[in-house]
């Protein structure tokens, strides 16, 4: 149950939203484009950062540079 840490986890790094143009899923509830979010944990495909909620949450890197 290490996601349970996350919040409290130290930054990976900062990443900048660059789009919301999802194909399948609406993103631009959760996410600004031009915000800078906090990296919290980070797989091949996702980035987990703290999003427009307060709460962690998983997206495709393709939203972030």
């Amino acid at each position: 149950m290490i996601h349970n840490n996350w919040v409290t986890s130290p930054t990976l790094k900062t990443v900048t939203c660059v789009h919301t143009d999802a194909k399948k899923f609406l993103v631009s509830n959760v996410l600004t484009v031009g915000k800078t979010y906090e990296v919290k944990n980070e797989t091949e495909e996702f980035l987990f950062v703290i999003d427009n909620t307060g709460k962690i949450g998983g997206y495709y890197k393709e939203y972030f540079q």
